[in-house]
């Protein structure tokens, strides 16, 4: 019985691999923790962060996460220029599933 339902399943139709697809990689989560904990944050803010992240990685992960409307970037007309970076209403949605993955971790790391 188990093995129909299985067959017939589609996992790329899951909220699950979507909710994934938004946030793989091995700086998003981080990145979103970030603009958690900080609200609004700068590029270079953002890299000193992160420790050991290029510029162009940095970029297009945020690039990523805008086109993806879980944050918003907002630049200033200015010289030398601003940009700031902070969670969309859609991107503090997202905020109370990873909140949930830190209070797991929180109870659960081994000392």
């Amino acid at each position: 019985m188990i093995k129909n339902y299985i067959e017939k399943a589609n996992f790329e139709d899951t909220g699950f691999r979507y909710t994934m697809s938004l946030i793989n990689g091995k700086h998003k989560m981080v990145i979103l923790y970030c603009l958690m904990e900080f609200e609004t944050v700068r590029f270079n803010e953002m890299k000193r962060y992160l420790k050991n992240i290029t510029d162009k990685t940095l970029s297009s992960n945020l690039k990523e996460l805008e086109q993806d409307d879980l944050i918003i970037r907002k630049e200033y007309p200015q010289i030398p220029p601003k940009v700031e970076y902070y969670l969309s209403e859609r991107g503090k949605s997202l905020m109370e599933i990873l909140d949930q993955l830190c209070v797991w971790g929180e109870k659960n790391k081994r000392e």
